[in-house]
């Protein structure tokens, strides 16, 4: 199974986002030929401000960014991770960030919705407060690519072994984790944290990034781009350069059936008395 992810600078004009996703979608068509598709997170809408941000969430199923997947998805017959989605929620004016994925057939397969917010004053002094904007997802999802399954997580779930550990349960040989690391934390922590999980799960971590600027009301914001594919024995396999482009890889289920073998984790596993 080949995989590609997509890097992208999405910034908050969501026609400009959505035209340049099109065009890396169907590069990775044409130069790559892969099997499963990845986007980063929020690939459709990147800062702004919160009004903004509701003006340019969508109602799923539908709307411009959820229709543009599906339609290249069953276009090319590839698999579609829509890395994430601003997603309206019809109850309250606070929205899900929302990844969905499509199979060959532009069928919607999977909707995951970020569990973990990031709320946090970054070391520069920036202030994230993301529960202010969105509310999060409290489900565990999986699904399958013709064999291979697929578990979702987004962006700071990074940081939450527990979240991996469930994925763990479940069998899956690769985590999608479209993401927007922030440079700051993205310089220290990124790259060692793929790797940890991977190790951890003895799974692929296959993490898509937001790269370069993006303006947050007056602020200018940038993220850490740095795209990575971290096989189960914890290596990088494929890692993207600076800027907007493509990474891809082959997954080797035999890779994960022999260290698992050879580190058995799953069986040595102790539940503890609390």
């Amino acid at each position: 199974m080949k995989v590609t992810l997509v890097q992208m600078n999405s910034i908050s004009d969501k026609a400009v986002n959505l035209a340049n996703a099109r065009a890396l979608i169907e590069r990775a068509v044409s130069q790559e030929r892969p099997d499963w598709i990845c986007l980063p997170e929020v690939f459709d809408f990147m800062g702004g401000s919160r009004a903004e941000k509701v003006a340019a969430a969508e109602e799923l199923p539908g709307g411009p960014a959820y229709e543009m997947c599906k339609e290249l998805a069953r276009k090319h017959k590839v698999f579609i991770h829509a890395g994430s989605i601003l997603e309206k929620i019809p109850t309250e004016d606070r929205l899900h960030n929302t990844s969905v994925a499509f199979n060959r057939e532009g069928k919607e397969v999977a909707r995951y919705r970020k569990i973990h917010m990031f709320d946090i004053t970054a070391p520069d002094g920036a202030k994230y407060h993301e529960s202010a904007a969105f509310k999060p997802g409290d489900a565990i999802v999986t699904y399958d690519v013709e064999g291979v399954k697929i578990g979702c997580a987004i962006c700071y779930d990074l940081r939450f072994p527990y979240l991996f550990q469930a994925l763990a349960e479940q069998a899956v040989d690769i985590v999608a984790l479209p993401a927007a690391f922030t440079l700051v934390t993205g310089k220290d922590h990124w790259e060692v944290l793929c790797r940890a999980r991977a190790i951890e799960m003895q799974a692929y971590v296959c993490a898509p990034g937001q790269t370069g600027s993006h303006k947050a009301g007056h602020e200018t914001r940038f993220t850490y781009g740095n795209s990575l594919i971290a096989d189960p024995w914890g290596h990088v396999v494929a890692k993207a350069s600076e800027g907007p482009g493509l990474v891809s890889t082959h997954v080797d289920l035999d890779r994960i059936r022999k260290v698992r073998a050879m580190i058995p984790v799953a069986q040595h596993r102790v539940k503890l008395a609390v």
